[in-house]
């Protein structure tokens, strides 16, 4: 099928051959140039794949008449020219691939088969954990403490890198995956195959969005999904409505883009933009460096929109100068943009696209402001932190609320560290955490948190020694620039000396507390207070022993830490006394916007990228030093509590089962709103008297050694079992948190695992009721994987967050949806009834089907399988065995 839209060009670069690409501005249909900059960049993945039969004309016609077709369910196979993958979820994604050889090879097909089409590139930054803090060697020491911990599952993906083609390894200590995105691996302009084409990319982390900064379209999907996306298999997507986010204004001086991005979180949770593209333009958009923008992209997933895309301006191939990549290209990109009309004036209104939907923000009405205590889009002004923090601890208990009793509002506990007498009360910062990709990939607020630092101690002021302070960058190009322009040793006298290079306190990787402050804590039942720079403070994730935890900028972190309170009014009270007695405010030590840009003008230069990224994959000794197996086929061990292989795919064989109804199913869970991935299938410590421990403890492990489900993901022993075990889980069932329920045939209050444990060998399917966002958070694919195990068959939810629904979906398990209007309340549903969900023959996208409950009531939901690739993949029993069938026949 030849392509009608590929034009032959002038080659954009005198040394290359004669390239093609898809010169779409240069169409008679003037529709193309209304389209938003990012369908654009679908629409050419889509055309792309004529060649490959797998797009119809008439398809990319009716793309192309977006503003008509749109609402009507239009499916675009997007194939994104690149995947990336962090360790958590890398780790299990090469497990999945190693099991699919073995299972290819059983139903007689050839085992190679499986293996990445497109470039994939897998990251570690998620091992490392604070275990070292407040001293000059807490680097090297987390780092051996990593590699000790975590030896066996980096020797399996060092097996990977070597058994799998297309898959590069960046090593431990290198950075984290999307800094590392932003500032080296992305292309912006694709070069390869005799086409030049748009940069693209899927990642296995929620936050992959953060690249969308730099005009490359990318976001999160499921490890199960981007299994497929890696062999060979498009995403079939719905064409997306795109909000246009219109940015004007400029910023006030005091104003950090962490300010505009939380900002623009509540904003755009409040208009409600999930399942959405959120494209920014505007004139304030041109008042935004690179880095302001990968900080607003990064953030997408907690306003809950698919991407968040600014499109390639001038600014964007200036940043591609500024950190080292080959000018050449640079000014080959430029030119293939300006030649098919992508690249974008945002200044030039007449170059704003159509949109589904406009909303807008005057940059300069953001305020400072932190988000908290326990969800990323519940702003507070940081003039109002103090008289907020004091209204949630009285108020009841939900997500801005502690419900603690007004006379203990303000008790105080004493302790002692390290033979120093400290008291802790409400309010109490004991965790601070400059950290994550959202804000280390930001020279302005990195160098500004740096010179706040050098005037506070410049000023005398210091931080109290119990509060676990860490500076964990993106890159080693941060730590390149804070060196030389001489703040790190100021930040260091602060106690926020370099951890490690990897995502740490923003994942819950936060290392132990003090045993006398844990103490503290819990004798005064007290709401301690963790404040990070990072994009997500849901419950149960930063850290057991705080449970409030405040996102903020860079600055704010250190200005928190030296006040040691949330509960501070920073305009009328001092961060502190110095030993002159003199009382220091923090708008004395706040560096001005100028200064800041003055520093990183001198010292942020090109120079450093390359240095730091020339030797990335080589760097770390002791990854060089590992010796793994060169095998094809994974020699599986069976002592191994890291890496284990499936159950996934037992029993597969290369005939289709018919789907079946599910016949007086239980509730294994009822919950409420907002259920994240972290309470699903949490990331953090296993808790001591867990189904887990008890399974790491009769394999012969002690505690130490346990580690954390992160790192365990290869072993689906530990994460079935780990599934639903946040300590702040809220069941509908029980009259506390925790990770427990019902068991109804026997009324027994049981761990869930147990439960789900009991009711499978009684042969009972399960089902779990949810209200909205189901599922919001990060793309685990656990967190669908473990529910499968447990024996859950459905989710009935009154919405989903998309990564979530898309990994249910790829696990074979049916995500319902009440219908508009409706829900578990409205419909008188306890979850104590069994449920018999009809499967009908004929299935099509978002049909409406028939529950049963077992008291005679009968009601209608929508199973939400969105397109018909997603019933294909139904119909396998999931994605994965669609493709085992697919490449053994």
């Amino acid at each position: 099928m030849s392509n009608p839209f590929v034009q032959i060009v002038e080659p954009l670069d005198p040394k290359q051959p004669l390239k093609k690409f898809f010169n779409l501005s240069k169409l008679e249909d003037v529709r193309y140039g209304r389209l938003p900059f990012s369908i654009r960049v679908l629409l050419e993945a889509a055309i792309r794949n004529c060649d490959e039969f797998l797009v119809k004309k008439e398809d990319v016609e009716n793309i192309l008449n977006w503003k008509v077709v749109q609402h009507k369910n239009v499916e675009v196979p997007f194939k994104p020219a690149r995947v990336i993958l962090q360790d958590f979820t890398g780790v299990p994604a090469v497990v999945d691939f190693a099991a699919m050889r073995d299972a290819v090879k059983k139903l007689g097909g050839d085992p190679e088969k499986i293996n990445p089409i497109c470039p994939a590139d897998l990251v570690i930054d998620h091992s490392i954990q604070v275990d070292f803090n407040r001293r000059s060697d807490s680097l090297q020491k987390n780092q051996d403490l990593e590699f000790e911990r975590n030896k066996e599952r980096f020797e399996f993906l060092k097996w990977g890198s070597q058994a799998f083609k297309n898959m590069r390894i960046i090593p431990p200590g290198s950075g984290i995956i999307h800094q590392v995105n932003l500032e080296y691996l992305a292309r912006v302009v694709m070069d390869q195959d005799g086409y030049y084409y748009p940069d693209s990319v899927v990642g296995t982390d929620s936050h992959t969005t953060m690249i969308d900064g730099l005009g490359v379209l990318g976001w999160g999907v499921g490890g199960i999904e981007a299994e497929a996306v890696m062999l060979g298999q498009p995403i079939s997507m719905v064409l997306p409505e795109v909000v246009g986010y219109k940015l004007v204004g400029n910023p006030q001086p005091l104003v950090t883009s962490t300010d505009i991005v939380l900002t623009i979180t509540k904003h755009l949770r409040q208009v409600g933009v999930v399942g959405k593209f959120v494209e920014f333009f505007g004139p304030g958009v041109a008042q935004l460096s690179i880095a302001d923008r990968a900080t607003i992209a990064n953030m997408c997933p907690e306003y809950g929109a698919t991407a968040a895309y600014f499109p390639v301006d001038d600014i964007s191939i200036g940043y591609l100068i500024q950190t080292g990549r080959d000018k050449e290209k640079v000014m080959c990109t430029k030119k293939y943009l300006e030649a098919v009309g992508m690249l974008r004036d945002f200044k030039n209104s007449s170059q704003d696209p159509d949109f589904t939907q406009v909303v807008e923000l005057d940059l300069h009405t953001v305020v400072p402001c932190c988000s908290g205590p326990k969800r990323p889009q519940d702003k507070v002004a940081v003039s109002d932190m103090k008289n907020d923090f004091e209204t949630c601890l009285g108020a009841k208990q939900g997500f801005k609320g502690f419900q603690i009793a007004p006379e203990r509002h303000d008790n105080i506990v004493k302790f002692n560290f390290e033979g120093c007498d400290f008291e802790l009360g409400h309010g109490s910062v004991v965790i601070a955490a400059i950290t994550s990709c959202t804000n280390t990939s930001n020279p302005s607020v990195m160098l500004g948190a740096g010179l706040l630092a050098k005037k506070a101690v410049e000023a005398g002021l210091t931080v109290k020694p119990y509060i676990k302070t860490s500076l964990s960058p993106g890159s080693g190009v941060v730590t390149y620039y804070l060196r030389e322009s001489g703040v790190m040793s100021y930040l260091s006298q602060l106690g926020f000396d370099v951890v490690g290079y990897g995502c740490m306190t923003c994942i819950g990787n936060s290392g132990p507390l003090p045993e006398s402050v844990v103490e503290a804590i819990t004798q005064g039942d007290l709401v301690a207070v963790g404040v990070l720079s990072g994009n997500r403070n849901f419950e149960g994730r930063v850290h057991p022993n705080t449970r409030a935890n405040y996102l903020a900028s860079p600055p704010l972190v250190i200005a928190y830490a030296i006040a040691g309170t949330i509960r501070i009014d920073f305009e009328k009270e001092p961060l502190g006394t110095n030993a002159s007695g003199k009382k220091i405010f923090l708008k004395d030590i706040w560096p001005t916007r100028n200064e800041i840009q003055a520093v990183e003008r001198q010292f942020v230069i090109p120079g450093m990228f390359k240095e730091v990224y020339q030797k990335i994959e080589t760097v770390n000794q002791s990854w060089n030093a590992l010796d793994a197996p060169s095998d094809k086929l994974y020699t599986w061990n069976p002592k191994s509590t890291y890496i284990k292989s499936p159950p996934f795919f037992d029993g597969l064989t290369l005939a289709l089962q018919t789907p079946k109804t599910i016949e007086d199913a239980y509730v294994l869970l009822s919950f409420g709103d907002s259920v994240t991935t972290d309470h699903i299938s949490p990331a953090g410590n296993i808790a001591r008297n867990s189904p887990a421990a008890r399974y790491l403890t009769s394999r012969g492990l002690t505690p130490r050694e346990f580690n954390s489900y992160g790192s365990r993901r290869g072993n689906d022993a530990v994460m079935a079992r780990g599934t639903f075990a946040n300590i702040r889980l809220v069941n509908k069932f029980l009259n506390k948190q925790g990770p427990q329920t019902i068991h109804f045939p026997s009324g027994e209050t049981l761990d869930v695992f147990d439960a789900a444990e009991r009711y499978k060998q009684a042969g009972h399917p399960l089902i779990v009721l949810a209200g909205k966002e189901y599922g919001a958070g990060s793309s685990r694919d656990w967190a669908a994987k473990g529910p499968f195990l447990l024996g859950v068959k459905a989710v009935l939810a009154e919405s989903y967050e998309r990564i979530h629904r898309s990994n249910l979906v790829g696990m074979g398990v049916i995500p319902l949806q009440y219908l508009p209007g409706e829900d578990a309340g409205t419909l008188g549903l306890t979850g104590r009834e069994r449920y018999t969900i009809i499967i009908p023959e004929k299935l099509k996208p978002q049909m409406n089907i028939q529950i049963k409950l077992d008291t005679g009531k009968t009601f209608h939901a929508i199973m939400r399988f969105d397109t018909d690739v997603e019933l294909t993949y139904f119909h396998n029993g999931g994605i994965l065995n669609y493709m085992i069938r697919k490449m053994a026949s």
